[in-house]
């Protein structure tokens, strides 16, 4: 029997070691959660009319109602639903964890670039762009060309909302929650206006590595939740841009998304989690809001919205995780040091 190549066992331990690259759902994130799909759509609706899977329908909308006390932004459906996860493999092609999972054959519509290059490049880090295998990036706004013949294509642009380029995004996906960055936007090239997708690496992070670049998450039950206001944006020195694994990037930024999530108070939600909520829009495509951002009083402030106060904090839940970590690395290495033991023979 041959050895098994370096490539291989990496592959296998990340498939092994895919508990670190998440955390557990806090208690007042999985409050927010379960409201939201109570309520069964969103009332401030900033733009609607996108897609999130074909054949589908146009329901799905970029919610606004809780820009205002909790500076977030995310998507829903109606009748509870929220939005999928498509794959995006843009960016930096054949670099660090490259595995293969995002060849032109599962990703045809590959781009080479994401939205934000530019930014990316100019924190000096050594890198040209996001890499999806590395960088835990989410897919936010939906462009529309200036020579675009699509008639009543919607368009939206998180940035008219306080939402900054490379800020932080928390991605609940089960019972999980993942920390990213919006990294891409959605073009017009498309049959549909889209929305729900993610880097392979977030992608992975959720549902393991039977996730490529042509078949990512269909069930309509991630959250997505955008924060406003600079003090969301990473910056040069805030984060690894230059990690070489999507485990070491996810670290760097868990500070910060610890911070920001304390935002967001679940417990204390009424029945509706739009009560309250800021200035019901429209819901024509790319219209302004109250233009209301939260600032930095509202991050790192401790959530006292917590029922009878045994609210698990996001630290705690960190380190429930960081206990499955130590255990799946532990077995990872047993089967590893298996598999080359019967190799040999």
């Amino acid at each position: 029997m041959p050895l098994p190549s370096t490539r291989h066992l990496l592959v296998l331990l990340a498939a092994w070691c895919g508990a670190s690259t998440a955390r557990d759902v806090p208690p007042h994130i999985r409050e927010f959660y379960n409201a939201v799909q109570r309520n069964g759509s969103c009332t401030n609706q900033l733009a609607t009319g996108f897609w999130a899977t074909e054949p589908g329908g146009n329901t799905f909308s970029y919610c606004g109602d809780h820009m205002a006390d909790y500076g977030v932004l995310y998507l829903q459906g109606r009748g509870g639903t929220l939005a999928d996860m498509d794959i995006d493999c843009d960016g930096i092609q054949g670099g660090p964890g490259d595995d293969g999972r995002c060849d032109a054959v599962a990703s045809p519509d590959l781009q080479l670039a994401t939205s934000f290059k530019d930014e990316v490049a100019g924190y000096g880090k050594g890198i040209s762009d996001l890499n999806a295998y590395v960088h835990p990036y989410v897919v936010l706004g939906n462009t529309r060309t200036r020579l675009s013949t699509k008639k009543g294509w919607p368009w939206f642009d998180p940035q008219e909302y306080g939402v900054h380029p490379l800020s932080l995004v928390a991605v609940v996906c089960g019972d999980k929650m993942v920390y990213g960055v919006w990294g891409d936007m959605n073009g017009d090239d498309g049959n549909r206006p889209m929305i729900g997708e993610a880097s392979i690496a977030l992608a992975t992070a959720c549902d393991g590595m039977g996730i490529n670049g042509g078949s990512g998450h269909s069930k309509e039950d991630v959250l997505y939740l955008a924060f406003t206001g600079p003090e969301a944006v990473p910056g040069a020195d805030g984060a690894r841009w230059d990690a070489k694994s999507y485990e070491e990037f996810e670290r760097s930024v868990e500070g910060l998304g610890d911070r920001l999530v304390k935002r967001v108070g679940g417990a204390s939600l009424g029945a509706e989690v739009g009560e309250g909520a800021g200035k019901s829009g429209s819901g024509s495509a790319g219209e302004r809001g109250s233009g209301h951002v939260p600032g930095s009083e509202g991050a790192g402030e401790p959530d006292q919205g917590g029922k009878n106060g045994t609210s698990q904090s996001p630290e705690e839940s960190r380190t429930v995780r960081v206990t499955i970590d130590l255990e799946a690395v532990a077995a990872a290495v047993v089967v590893a040091a298996t598999w080359f033991w019967a190799s040999s023979y």
